[in-house]
């Protein structure tokens, strides 16, 4: 029989390899069973740790679910104030094919029961009454009959004057305040300027000024149709077809659509001042007091949207509020200004009888 040499060879090396990894095996230390007799195991300072660390995480999770369920119920009110919204917006859209008459009268049964009403030669207004739970104001339905009807006024001093000081000047039956305004101070003499752009008889008071912060403007035509926007060029003001106006911020409802709010005023309660218009053009005018606890916390611009809607207010621009928040019916302010007192103004807006 043959033998095969290599196979033999192999078979002796693998022996050799065998062979002396058992003796290195053989030769290394055995490893020492670790002595725990001495040992005492620290139950008794962690068990109460591990206790606290039980009702932290406890604690945690309740206070997560509170959080989550928070953040669920914010989202549901913002669906659904949103849902409201839409549901106004369309049942808007269906106001335009009713006749004058019954719009009128539907329009007033949402206002509800005036507290005054005036007719004269270039106007006829009804004046309601807004009390809420924590919500008080005025509203004016204005419908205008002359071009003469309403007015822009500028205070003939650097210091201003007050809404019932403009409507006394101008011999008005009611008015309102106007835009926003700063005070400029020039050698000591303190000065107040209209912000933005101010127009009175189609010129306007200074120089054209561009948008910024979203600073809008808030005017008529010379009919009396409510114009205004955001305007970064002149010739887009005058495209509008503006006769008077002034500005302040943000538009709040363009063609039934409410519009968007930037979120640094969308959800602070505050004094309000609002000027919209109808679609059978005529004007509406409402103020909401605010900053006083026991009378009137204030309306929301988001809060506002939704009321001008459920009013049937077609177009809205919000007006300088706060303080220079004012209602001047006959004489006499219907509202109570946050400041205690009626403030000085650049600008008011007034209707004449």
């Amino acid at each position: 029989m043959r033998v095969n040499h290599w196979l033999i060879a192999a078979a002796i090396a693998f022996l050799a390899v065998a062979a002396g990894f058992f003796t290195f095996a053989c030769a290394m230390p055995k490893a020492k069973t670790p002595d725990l007799s001495g040992f005492s195991f620290p139950t008794a300072e962690i068990v109460p740790a591990i206790d606290t660390l039980m009702n932290k995480t406890v604690e945690l999770q309740d206070a997560t679910s509170g959080l989550k369920t928070a953040i669920a119920g914010a989202q549901t009110k913002e669906e659904e104030q949103h849902a409201l919204l839409e549901e106004l917006t369309a049942k808007s859209e269906q106001n335009k094919n009713l006749s004058d008459t019954v719009y009128e009268e539907m329009i007033v049964n949402r206002l509800g029961q005036p507290i005054y009403k005036k007719s004269g030669k270039n106007s006829s207004l009804l004046v309601f009454e807004l009390d809420k739970e924590d919500m008080r104001g005025y509203m004016a339905k204005i419908k205008l009959k002359s071009d003469k009807a309403l007015r822009v006024t500028l205070a003939d001093n650097s210091k201003g004057e007050t809404t019932a000081e403009a409507v006394k000047r101008m011999g008005a039956v009611l008015g309102i305040n106007g835009g926003g305004f700063a005070t400029s101070t020039v050698d000591g003499i303190k000065t107040l300027v209209p912000m933005g752009n101010t127009m009175i008889e189609g010129k306007l008071v200074n120089d054209f000024i561009a948008s910024w912060n979203d600073l809008a403007f808030a005017g008529f035509s010379k009919s009396g149709k409510l114009v205004g926007g955001v305007y970064d060029k002149e010739e887009q003001l005058k495209k509008s077809g503006a006769w008077q106006g002034v500005s302040f911020v943000p538009v709040l409802i363009r063609d039934w659509e409410p519009s968007e709010i930037p979120k640094k005023w969308a959800k602070t309660k505050q004094p309000r001042t609002v000027l919209g218009q109808y679609p059978n053009g005529d004007l509406f005018f409402i103020v909401v007091d605010g900053r006083q606890s026991n009378w009137s916390n204030g309306i929301t611009l988001e809060e506002m949207q939704i009321l001008l809607l459920r009013l049937g207010v077609m177009e809205a621009f919000n007006l300088d509020g706060g303080g220079s928040t004012t209602f001047v019916y006959n004489s006499k302010v219907l509202n109570k200004p946050s400041d205690g007192s009626c403030r000085k103004l650049a600008t008011n807006i007034v209707i004449m009888p």
